[in-house]
């Protein structure tokens, strides 16, 4: 089972900010750490632990953390608590 916890602690360390910080609300650019380039680690990051490849357009939405645990359905990805 995927969990929330584990899919908050490799956005945290993608961006390098304390678990704790991450949260279904997070917004891109909210924080300085999340920015573009990290946008794309965070990517990276999922999609090497998750074994799934993002299409581009859903990189494009992925605006908030709530947003990318949405898109992850789509490559049968399910995050639970």
């Amino acid at each position: 089972m995927n969990t929330t916890e584990e899919f908050y602690e490799i956005i945290a360390s993608a961006i390098a900010v304390k678990k704790e910080l991450v949260n279904e609300s997070l917004t891109y650019q909210e924080i300085p750490e999340w920015d573009s380039m990290s946008h794309l680690l965070i990517v990276e990051a999922l999609e090497q632990f998750y074994q799934i490849k993002f299409d581009f357009n859903d990189i494009l939405e992925m605006g908030t953390v709530g947003k990318i645990r949405e898109k992850m359905k789509k490559y049968d990805v399910l995050v639970e608590n």
